[in-house]
């Protein structure tokens, strides 16, 4: 069965977790709940996974950043962030551009 870019951009919505960045290490850090960050990570640097890997281009286009979701993999957390085969596919294939869609950022829930 092939794998669309359809299907990449599904997996990447389909991503849990949270990441801020760590400003005491200066780095970024994936935590599961909001409440699990620390003080010195700021309220307004926490995003969802699921948008972190997603880079701003112009407008509302947004392209899916490999290099966002090489962090994310690096954290070797990979069945608690839902990183399935259609993501690391993606990873796989630098020899292709990076997917640029037309996408409106999902606001964090209380």
């Amino acid at each position: 069965m092939a794998i669309t870019s359809q299907d990449i951009c599904n997996a990447a919505d389909q991503l849990k977790g949270f990441v801020g960045f760590h400003g005491k290490r200066g780095t970024h850090i994936v935590r599961f709940s909001e409440d699990a960050f620390g003080m010195d990570v700021a309220d307004d640097s926490i995003t969802p996974s699921c948008e972190f890997v997603w880079r701003p281009e112009a407008g509302t286009r947004m392209a899916l950043c490999r290099a966002r979701l090489a962090l994310l993999l690096e954290q070797h957390v990979d069945d608690r962030l839902n990183i399935g085969e259609p993501l690391r596919l993606y990873l796989r294939r630098a020899d292709l551009p990076e997917i640029v869609a037309e996408r409106n950022v999902r606001q964090l829930t209380s």
